[in-house]
């Protein structure tokens, strides 16, 4: 059964919960500094290497949120729907599988080369 606007508008603010969630739960495990000062070399190592993994992560939730913030904000200016690239509608189904789609799938095939090509 095909989500209504408003339907992807809650599911829009429960993921902007969500991932803020997630982020404060990785604010304290980032540090910006003293990596590596241990005693032994293999601890240091494990230490640079989980360090890197938990920014990499955070980085993905914080580019997700975004998405989220920016699909938010187009609800508020009357634009969530339409294209960013072409200004045609986004299907729903896309929307209901990335309701913080920008594009639609043309223009995001476009955009990726693929051109629809497989």
């Amino acid at each position: 059964m095909p989500a209504t606007y408003e339907e992807l508008h809650q599911r829009l603010l429960k993921e902007r919960e969500e991932l803020m969630a997630q982020l404060d739960g990785l604010q304290g495990k980032v540090r910006e500094e003293g990596v590596g000062y241990g005693n032994h070399m293999a601890d240091a190592a494990s230490e640079v290497f989980e360090q890197a993994r938990d920014i990499s992560v955070r980085q993905r939730i914080r580019h997700a949120l975004d998405d989220v913030v920016h699909a938010l904000a187009k609800f508020e200016d009357g634009t969530y729907g339409i294209c960013e690239s072409c200004g045609g509608i986004i299907a729903l189904p896309r929307l209901e599988a990335l309701p913080s789609a920008r594009y639609c799938m043309a223009c995001q095939r476009r955009m990726e080369g693929t051109g629809g090509r497989r």
